[in-house]
């Protein structure tokens, strides 16, 4: 059970820098695709927020408490920060790279899981393969 926490820890690390990063990408989005990517940034990180909170409940459900803060985080993750100076491909693209290293993560954590936690996980998964299809296909 513990490896499993310092799994879920790890996502709730990943999901509180994705979505701050995805703030910053909704801010300083510009230029000819701002409206479309301002509103899908946005979709995104309100997603991201019901994740953030299902992984960290999930936690205390369990027994154990879910990392809370923003250096308890930076530690833990495994995305890297936004810059604020990314043009809209490379926001895109970061965005896609979060996705599968989070993707693959779940899939980790998805073996060691009891079943509802492998259900919430499947869930997480299933969505975030989905958003990183389309944004794969929208960069075509």
């Amino acid at each position: 059970m513990e490896k499993l926490i310092t799994m879920l820890n790890k996502e709730v690390a990943n999901f509180g820098v994705l979505y701050t990063k995805l703030h910053n990408f909704h801010w300083f989005i510009k230029g000819d695709k701002f409206f479309e990517l301002h509103v899908k940034f946005e979709e995104l990180y309100d997603e991201v927020t019901e994740h953030f909170d299902a992984v960290a409940e999930r936690i205390l459900m369990l027994g154990d408490k879910p990392k809370a803060t923003l250096s308890e985080y930076l530690k833990l993750t495994t995305l890297k920060e936004a810059t604020g100076s990314e043009t809209t491909n490379e926001m895109v693209e970061a965005i896609i790279n979060d996705f599968t290293i989070v993707i693959n993560e779940l899939e980790a954590a998805i073996e060691l899981s009891d079943k509802v936690t492998e259900d919430l996980l499947l869930g997480i998964q299933a969505s975030l393969e989905k958003h990183r299809w389309m944004l794969k296909t929208y960069l075509v």
